[in-house]
């Protein structure tokens, strides 16, 4: 990939940018789903597939050479990913299969020494399952109680209703970073802020959030925070938890086994230092190796370059959707506070065969719902159809999702 300069990016600079990415070569497919997982640069096939030929041992667990490069390489991504968040150390990033992994984490152990029957947590209702049920099931196990904030029609969290809704006994308050419908960005800075001066720890679902815009937790000051690889170019199978040191050395470990520990007897167990706590068992090392390339790969192009796309498609997706009768967005109407996400409804037709006439059009968008099914309750729509946008997309595919999506109701036999 070339080096990208800080202007409008140019049709050279998009095919080489596309050239990265193999399955975007190889398919007829406009690929408008990466909110559910993105494609993958050649470079992180690579480095993973490097991993398996030229250094496959066990990490932390043998002394011989191609164990210690395996060890370096998988404490290399750990600082790399600790950087890129701007973590306050290495040692706060916790490796996980995925963002709900690490959400469950958080709900397990942190719930345990936190929560207690009649306690509250506090969540939305716009939020992924992911960052619903383990708080529900916390609730179940210690008789606490979940508490719903609304979203407002745009799609975001007001700070000051969740700040009225904080209670004395409020343990834990767990929001999107952003909205996997709405792809608004929540104020999370503003909400850490009220929960800290309430007593109240901050879990932040950054899944969608991390991919697409600049992330640092120290000014966010969440307490936790949980992302996927697969989300940001990297593969399935490898997901972050960020934590604060004060928590982490506090909470016990998630999963117990391998490599957790320190040291065992039949008395005694003395637990492995943090991260490793929470790491048990053989850890991806692949996955984590080939998630710091990806996490490289988005350095070189830049955070500023990639808001610019992914604003520019989005908008065009927009504007070119409010132009066609009977399709509602979900959410803003800016451009901007959608991050590439256009959730929309077609009057009369269900989102399931919306994907089945964009499919015919070689166009791959995701219809359902979008495991945020209490927010389409609230919402009173029972699914949705969703495009995803990531800068690798082009405006010729926007161009085409547009119109597929003005003959969708003709198909149907609709007479307009």
């Amino acid at each position: 990939m070339s080096a990208v300069n800080n202007h409008a990016w140019t049709e050279t600079e998009i095919r080489k940018i596309r050239a990265d990415f193999p399955l975007l070569n190889n398919t007829e497919y406009a690929y408008l789903d990466s909110s559910a997982t993105s494609q993958k640069p050649q470079c992180v096939i690579d480095k993973e597939k490097e991993y398996y030929e030229e250094f496959n041992a066990n990490p932390f667990r043998g002394l011989y050479e191609i164990s210690v490069k395996s060890t370096d390489e998988y404490e290399e991504a750990r600082a790399l990913t600790a950087g890129f968040i701007h973590a306050g150390s290495a040692d706060e990033i916790v490796f996980t299969r995925n963002a709900t992994e690490g959400l469950n984490l958080v709900a397990y152990s942190l719930g345990s020494i936190l929560v207690h029957k009649g306690d509250i947590i506090l969540t939305s209702v716009e939020e992924h399952h992911s960052n619903m049920l383990p708080w529900r099931q916390l609730a179940e196990r210690t008789g606490a109680v979940v508490e719903y904030v609304e979203p407002e029609p745009d799609g975001s969290l007001n700070p000051e209703k969740i700040k009225a809704m904080l209670k004395p006994n409020t343990k834990i308050a767990a929001f999107t970073a952003m909205s996997n419908i709405f792809g608004y960005t929540n104020d999370i800075k503003t909400i850490a802020r009220y929960a800290h001066e309430n007593g109240t720890v901050l879990v932040a679902d950054g899944a969608q959030s991390v991919p697409h815009t600049k992330t640092d937790v120290q000014d966010m000051d969440c307490d936790f925070l949980a992302f996927s690889g697969h989300k940001m170019l990297g593969p399935m199978g490898i997901g972050v938890l960020y934590g604060k040191m004060e928590w982490l050395k506090k909470m016990p470990p998630f999963l117990t086994g391998g490599e957790m520990i320190d040291s065992v007897s039949l008395d005694d167990i003395v637990y492995a230092p943090v991260p490793h706590k929470f790491e048990a068992g053989t850890v991806n090392a692949a996955g984590a190796i080939a998630f710091a390339e990806a996490l490289r790969y988005i350095g070189r192009i830049g955070f500023d370059r990639i808001e610019e796309r992914e604003n520019e498609l989005c908008t065009r997706l927009l504007e070119g959707m409010k132009k066609i009768p009977h399709i509602t967005v979900l959410g803003s109407e800016k451009a901007e506070e959608h991050h590439g996400i256009v959730t929309f409804k077609v009057d009369g037709v269900h989102p399931h065969d919306v994907s089945t006439i964009l499919d015919a059009d070689k166009i791959a968008v995701r219809a359902g719902h979008h495991c945020a099914q209490p927010l389409h309750q609230y919402l009173h729509i029972p699914s949705t159809t969703r495009a995803s946008l990531m800068f690798y997309n082009t405006e010729e595919e926007v161009d085409r999702l547009l119109a597929s999506a003005a003959r969708i109701r003709t198909e149907m036999g609709y007479p307009d």
